[in-house]
């Protein structure tokens, strides 16, 4: 069995680069919300020396226009489609989720928890999750925050919830400054850090997650080779999303699944999913035997 790879959501629009969402296992929109959005104000986006800021602000053309517009067009990609969902309150969620429910080229709903670029809703993870789950059949896959102590207390309350995974990472907040100004390069100054510097976050989010709940776990956050993909599954997660990458390498869906073959059969796994928790396995054997050495 392959590891499915997905794009992260915003990190792709399948309209403009439809080869490039072929090329994977599993196309995410990008957030979509109840309302039309504009977004937030320019400069909305600031590479970095190793990564990248966004402070798009989840502009979009709102759930009724891409259910009568978008949706029918993704559906002819021929690929799973995911949508991802956002809002300001479990309305919000509950609305865009009970649209969706009944299109049948939606396989999931992927429901943004945690986007550092907006307001936050008033209700926990888990009562949107709840929101969600009462509106929708679908597959929900809740996107948590890596910017919290305890994400695999998270993980536990969005699954009792209703979620059926877990989507780790997304993007941790971040400034960049102008060199000569000092002043910072985004409008709304405090942006969304991507690439390859988050990647120790998200292999730590998925372990701790892998440990706390039994759910299929999408790991992303600095993926640009195999080697990074094989890494997230190892820490627990079934299936990988490219996210910064796909900007400067719009090929990378298959040259990653390549290599990550390539890692895996290179340590011995007969596939890379069999190389799944991996690292869960030997941290709960550590547990185990430093438990039975203070008894």
């Amino acid at each position: 069995m392959s590891v499915p790879i997905l794009n992260a959501s915003g990190c792709l629009d399948a309209l403009a680069a439809p080869e490039v969402a072929r090329s994977l296992d599993v196309f995410v929109t990008k957030t979509i919300t109840p309302e039309p959005r504009e977004g937030n104000p320019p400069v909305r986006i600031a590479e970095t020396e190793h990564g990248m800021l966004n402070s798009i602000g989840l502009q979009g053309p709102g759930i009724d226009a891409f259910v009568a517009d978008h949706l029918p067009r993704l559906g002819t990609l021929g690929v799973d489609l995911w949508v991802s969902v956002g809002g300001f309150a479990a309305p919000d969620f509950t609305r865009c989720c009970a649209l969706l429910d009944d299109e049948p080229t939606v396989a999931a709903i992927e429901l943004n928890l945690s986007c550092p670029n907006v307001e936050e809703a008033p209700e926990t993870a888990a009562e949107l999750v709840s929101a969600a789950r009462a509106a929708t059949k679908k597959p929900l896959y809740a996107k948590l925050s890596p910017a919290q102590w305890d994400v695999a207390a998270s993980a536990r309350a969005v699954v009792d919830a209703g979620a059926d995974g877990l989507s780790l990472v997304n993007t941790i907040r971040g400034l960049v400054l102008d060199a000569l100004t000092l002043r910072p390069r985004l409008a709304r100054a405090i942006g969304g850090y991507s690439g390859e510097p988050i990647r120790p976050i998200a292999l730590a989010c998925v372990h701790a997650c892998a440990t706390a709940v039994d759910v299929p776990i999408v790991g992303m956050g600095g993926v640009a080779a195999g080697l990074h993909a094989l890494e997230l599954v190892a820490a627990g997660a079934s299936a990988v999303a490219l996210g910064t990458i796909l900007f400067s390498d719009p090929l990378a869906p298959g040259r990653v699944r390549e290599e990550l073959r390539s890692e895996a059969a290179a340590r011995g796994f007969e596939n890379a999913l069999a190389a799944r928790s991996i690292a869960v396995a030997g941290f709960e054997k550590s547990l185990q035997i430093a438990s039975n050495s203070t008894a």
